[in-house]
């Protein structure tokens, strides 16, 4: 490969895009490209010319580990929406002067569906004037909704967090021999991939939520307290998982009805939240029980003292896969394909990011128990290798260390 090489993170972080990251870095040194440098803050920064040597940042086998161990996003991140090229041409000559500047050859963007979209435009644009720079997708998100990909990088470590705090809040809550109510909020504005996977914490030791809530069905108020009241006719607690995107019938989202004005995202995105802290006020006062709502927020998308090594491992694999693959190929995204599930097999290869961007994929209907209040067994038969292994931390005064940019 010739040229120099640049990469990019954007959009929420997760506990393991600096293992893509790293699969970038080390595929391009194995690869022989010039220097490699790192996008601060996105294409947002890149914008503004602010970007490292990533040979300066990662300097020895020892930053490579704690690096692939190390939350959030190392080159910082951006929500930045890339104008299309016929309404802002300026941004583009701006964008691709800075990047024959450096003598980019191949751009790699680490994201989720906006970020595909970038790569998208970004692509369409370089053939339209004739550019040979290559652009290359690295999936990243916790909500799992990238097309055309078995699953996304940053899912499965989200999942083990999720399941394993459910796991903790009911023996927590079980405690307790009086009646209570407890609703916990997890991320999913349109798929409920996330929240589904509150279901694994139904196992031997766990008798897991005893209500789960996604986007992909109508939400009732009325019925969810007639499905709490049925709960509680055989237990004292009622454990309960939604989304925080959960819609009414009329696609209304929950906590959209307790605002006056919902802020809005420069993707033009609703802003959600809190959804389980309103339903808990209105349960508590309805039905005279003891109601709490926890909001897991970011916790599930940082939390990487309990990583999944299977997420890690693929995540790194598809960053080092992407720069294998642009010696052909641009416009394009790195996807997994799964063989089978026992044993768990699975493998990357790339899909035309056309394909990709703007399209969410969301739990599927027959996955969701007809009552709308669980998933099925062909969800957990899914979602269950995806949190298989551990990736233990390096403790320095008890706390795990992290690499970080100056």
């Amino acid at each position: 490969m010739n040229g120099n090489v640049i990469v990019g993170q954007s959009g929420g972080p997760t506990s393991v895009i600096n293992s893509s990251l790293v699969g970038v870095f080390q595929g391009a040194k194995r690869a022989g490209c010039g220097k490699i440098y790192g996008m601060r803050n996105g294409l947002e920064g890149l914008l503004q010319e602010r970007y490292v040597e990533l040979n300066d940042c990662i300097k020895n086998d020892l930053d490579i580990e704690i690096l692939k161990r190390t939350p959030s996003s190392f080159l910082g991140t951006c929500r930045y929406k890339l104008p299309h090229y016929e309404k802002d041409s300026a941004v583009y000559e701006k964008l691709f002067a800075i990047l024959k500047k450096l003598d980019i050859k191949h751009f790699f963007y680490i994201g989720g569906n906006d970020s595909m979209d970038t790569i998208k435009k970004l692509a369409e644009y370089a053939s339209k004037i004739n550019s040979d720079i290559t652009f290359m997708g690295v999936p990243k998100t916790i909500d799992n909704d990238l097309d055309k990909t078995d699953h996304t990088p940053g899912y499965g470590s989200a999942a083990k967090y999720v399941a394993s705090a459910m796991k903790e809040i009911i023996l927590d809550t079980d405690t307790y021999t009086t009646d209570s109510i407890t609703i916990v909020e997890i991320m999913g504005r349109n798929a409920g991939w996330l929240t589904a996977s509150a279901a694994l914490a139904r196992t031997e030791d766990c008798t897991g939520p005893d209500l789960i809530y996604l986007p992909e069905t109508p939400f009732s108020y009325d019925k969810f307290v007639s499905d709490i009241l049925e709960v509680k006719k055989h237990k004292s607690s009622a454990i309960i998982a939604l989304s925080e995107g959960i819609r009414n019938a009329d696609g209304q989202y929950i906590c959209e009805t307790q605002k006056d004005d919902m802020k809005l995202d420069v993707f033009g995105h609703k802003m959600l939240g809190e959804t389980a802290l309103f339903l808990s006020d209105m349960v508590g006062k309805d039905t005279g029980m003891k109601s709490r709502g926890i909001v897991f927020s970011t916790l599930q998308r940082c939390a990487s003292h309990i990583v999944s090594r299977r997420d890690i491992t693929e995540a790194y694999d598809a960053g080092a896969t992407a720069v294998a693959a642009v010696a052909g190929e641009t416009g394009k995204m790195v996807i997994f394909k799964r063989i089978s599930n026992e044993p768990y097999k699975v493998f990357t290869e790339t899909h035309d990011i056309g394909d990709i961007a703007n399209v969410e994929k969301t739990v599927p209907k027959e996955w969701i128990t007809q009552n709308g209040t669980y998933v099925s067994q062909e969800f957990i038969d899914y979602a269950r290798p995806l949190i298989i292994g551990e990736l233990t931390p390096f403790m320095v005064d008890g706390l795990p260390r992290h690499l970080t940019i100056d």
